[in-house]
């Protein structure tokens, strides 16, 4: 009962005041089962990428901590391949920093900030730690590509924005009897 209606609260106040940067909503009508997007960070090899991620709320939360990992492959020490996040606010002490007291919106907004500023000295991946740590030029280099590759979105087509039968509607009205020069639609890459 308890993590239904925390969730709840939890939810309304991502989808009213979201963190900047950051999405969030349920899978379908399951509470436990959650998605999020984040923003790559202006300034940082992840700009421009949009990166989605996985949440899975434990039955004991808030005093487990949710399951986060992401599904867009990102190049970053402290993420795996598989998308499994290295971050204390993900682990229950005594080795990591969850408690009752942060939330999924909190976890995010610490996500955001790691893909920002990567911790070398916990990492998941080794090799790319090492990187980052002795030849930062190739290691922004790789993520950048990465996010390219993986997280920024391609203009696959066009969509048509061809008024709605309201739209139309509310001008024939106004034209009165007026026969009316309608513009072809325009398209518009998404």
């Amino acid at each position: 009962m308890q993590k239904a209606s925390r969730l709840k609260r939890e939810l309304q106040m991502l989808s009213t005041e979201p963190p900047p940067g950051i999405t969030c909503w349920q899978v379908e009508e399951r509470m436990d089962e959650l998605r999020a997007q984040i923003v790559g960070g202006a300034g940082t090899p992840y700009e421009g990428g949009l990166f989605s991620l996985e949440i899975t709320v434990p039955e004991r939360y808030p005093f487990e901590p949710p399951k986060m990992r992401f599904l867009t492959a990102i190049y970053h020490p402290n993420i795996d391949n598989s998308g499994r996040i290295c971050h204390d606010a993900l682990k229950l002490p005594p080795k990591g920093a969850w408690r009752p007291s942060l939330n999924i919106s909190t976890v995010l907004t610490s996500i955001q900030l790691l893909m920002a500023e990567p911790n070398p000295d916990d990492p998941l991946m080794a090799d790319i730690s090492s990187e980052f740590k002795y030849n930062k030029l190739l290691f922004m280099e790789k993520a950048r590509k990465w996010t390219q590759e993986h997280a920024v979105q391609k203009n696959m087509g066009v969509t048509d924005n061809t008024p709605d039968q309201k739209t139309l509607s509310h001008k024939r009205r106004a034209s009165g009897t007026q026969q009316e020069a309608v513009e072809p639609p325009k398209k518009t890459c998404v």
